[in-house]
C-alpha cells in the first residue's frame, strides 16, 4: 500500500504515523509539513518504530492508494479544490471539513463500516466517545440526553494558546463551547440517520487536567431495568471490534494509547447513565482512520491496533 499524510506534524498525525509504521501493508510514499520540510519524521516525534529515513517534505504527490489529510479544520476542503485526486485513491479526512457531506461516507466503524468507499470522514473525538455511549438505545430515549465530558489537551491540537499551556491547564478544569460545540452538528446528523427517538443533546465540554483521553457520562429518564440496557448493549456491540461493554468501573488509563471505546450502562434511579472513554488521539482520531482503512482495504481491522494501554 502507498500511502501518503498531509500534515504530518500534528498529535493526531504523528500517532497516526506511528501505527502506520507498524503496518505489514504499508509503505510511506511521503510525510509532508511545510513548518518541519527537511526534518526527520522519527526524531521530531520521538518514536523509534518510524523509519529513520522517513523525512518531512513539502511536495506530495496525489498518486498513492491512501491519502490521510491531518491538517487543520478548513485545510481539507482547500486542499481538494486545489489538487485534483483521482477517485480511484482513497481519502481519509481527519478534520471536521466533510463529517457532514453526503460525497464521504462518515467513518463511525460500529455503523458504517460496510458502507465505506474511497472518500471517508473521520469522526471528531467527542463525537465518538458520545455516540458510542447512545448508540444501542437511540430508539429508546424520550426526550434530552444530557452529556459531560473531559478531554486532555491534546484535544485542542499542538499550535499553543493559553487555555494549552502547562502552567494554566495543570492542576485546573474549565468548561467551553457549553451547549455549542462544533461536535455536536455530526452527532445530530448520525442521530437522524439512524431513526432516533432524541430530541435534545445537551452536551458539556471540560478541559482537564492531563494530556491524553476522553472520559465521558450521558444520561436520561428511563423505564429500561439494568438486564433490558445491558442486553441492549451487548447485542449492538456483539461483533464490535474495539468497543467494549464492561460492567466494571471505566477509568481513562483502561483506554489511553489504545484504539479502544470502553463503555458502561447502568440504570440509576430511572436514569440510564453511561459511562464512556476513549484515547481522543487513537480511537477519537489516527487509530479509528487506520480502522477505517483496513476495514475498507479488506485487512484485518485490528491489524496495527493491538496496543496495550498505559495503565500505571
Amino acid at each position: 500500500m502507498k500511502v501518503g499524510v498531509i500534515g504530518g506534524a500534528g498529535y493526531a498525525a504523528g500517532e497516526l504515523i506511528s501505527i502506520l509504521s507498524r503496518h505489514p501493508e504499508v509503505n510511506f510514499s511521503f510525510i509532508t509539513s511545510n513548518s518541519q520540510a527537511g526534518k526527520s519524521v522519527r526524531a521530531f516525534h520521538g518514536d523509534w518504530g518510524i523509519p529513520s529515513d522517513l523525512k518531512f517534505v513539502s511536495e506530495h504527490d496525489v498518486n498513492v492508494d491512501v491519502l490521510f489529510l491531518c491538517g487543520g479544520h478548513g485545510y481539507s476542503k482547500t486542499f481538494l479544490t486545489e489538487n485534483s485526486v483521482p477517485e480511484s485513491v482513497t481519502v481519509i479526512d481527519l478534520s471536521t471539513d466533510f463529517r457532514t457531506d453526503a460525497a464521504f461516507v462518515y467513518g463511525l466503524p460500529e455503523i458504517n463500516a460496510k458502507k465505506l468507499t474511497n472518500r471517508i470522514a473521520n469522526p471528531g473525538c467527542f463525537a465518538t466517545a458520545i455516540q458510542l455511549a447512545l448508540l444501542p438505545v437511540l430508539g429508546a430515549v424520550n426526550g434530552a440526553v444530557h452529556v459531560n465530558a473531559i478531554t486532555g489537551s491534546t484535544g485542542a491540537g499542538q499550535a499553543l494558546s493559553d487555555t494549552g499551556h502547562f502552567s494554566w491547564r495543570s492542576a485546573n478544569v474549565s468548561s467551553y463551547k457549553v451547549l455549542d460545540h462544533q461536535h455536536l452538528n455530526e452527532i445530530e446528523h448520525t442521530f437522524g440517520q439512524q431513526k432516533s427517538t432524541v430530541s435534545e443533546v445537551n452536551f458539556i465540554p471540560l478541559r482537564g487536567p492531563f494530556t491524553r483521553g476522553i472520559f465521558c457520562t450521558s444520561y436520561f429518564d428511563t423505564d429500561l431495568t439494568q438486564k433490558q440496557a445491558s442486553e441492549m448493549y451487548l447485542d449492538f456491540y456483539s461483533s464490535a471490534a474495539f468497543t467494549k461493554v464492561v460492567e466494571s468501573t471505566v477509568d481513562l488509563k483502561q483506554v489511553v494509547q489504545t484504539n479502544f471505546c470502553l463503555v458502561e450502562p447502568r440504570i440509576i434511579k430511572n436514569k440510564l447513565v453511561i459511562t464512556s472513554a476513549i484515547d481522543n488521539l487513537l480511537k477519537g482520531a489516527a487509530g479509528q482512520a487506520l480502522q477505517n482503512m483496513n476495514l475498507h482495504f479488506g485487512f484485518p481491522e485490528t491489524t496495527a491496533l493491538n496496543l496495550k494501554p498505559g495503565g500505571y
